[in-house]
């Protein structure tokens, strides 16, 4: 195995434990879900700080639900590909905010370095809206295919915050697209 792929397969390996236990997941825990000895830890990665930064980095990608959604059948309704979106946007938010609730909630500082770069919601956000976007691409829509997506995508990530504050009940997807594709409001007859 190359070094990357055992890089790749380590992080693999590590990211549920990360999400379980934080900080506190030990290199000997990574190594036995990797199904490695612990020393191989330690000759991919120059110490546990710089696995859990590739892990955090791992976290944030966004390639398998980009091509989830790629690969969304544009013959369905506009509803039903919003609602596999859904699914795909779902699987990517639960991974990076397991992960870096974990860290953050057993101590994890990210490096100083990585703080602040970019402007703007981050790349893999983007690249996530993009895809989306292309959803709405041929669809009688009232503003650019760009902005539905950002709206939608905004209407799907408050729908997974829960906590005080925010409720604890979240939508299926298809009621979220039936809101953002039809609104609030009844419209009247048996609605009512």
């Amino acid at each position: 195995m190359s070094p990357e792929d055992r890089r790749e397969a380590i992080v693999h390996a590590a990211l549920p434990l990360v999400i379980k236990d934080g900080t506190n997941v030990t290199t000997s825990q990574i190594a036995a879900a990797a199904g490695i000895a612990e020393g191989t830890v330690f000759r991919v990665f120059k110490d546990k700080q710089e696995l859990l930064a590739t892990c955090v980095s791992e976290a944030l990608k966004s390639d398998v639900e980009i091509e989830r959604i790629r690969k969304i059948d544009h013959d369905q309704p506009l509803n039903a590909r919003l609602t596999e979106s859904i699914n795909a946007v779902r699987e990517y938010l639960d991974r990076m905010w397991g992960v870096m609730s974990a860290l953050r909630d057993t101590g994890y500082q990210p490096p100083a370095h990585k703080l602040g770069e970019e402007k703007g919601p981050p790349l893999e956000m983007r690249r996530l809206s993009e895809a989306v976007a292309e959803l709405f691409a041929d669809e009688p829509v009232r503003v650019k295919p760009e902005h539905a997506a950002r709206l939608f995508l905004g209407l799907v990530f408050t729908n997974r915050m829960q906590g005080r504050g925010l409720g604890e009940v979240v939508a299926e997807p298809t009621e979220l697209v039936e809101l953002f594709l039809h609104g609030a409001l009844k419209r009247g007859g048996n609605d009512e």
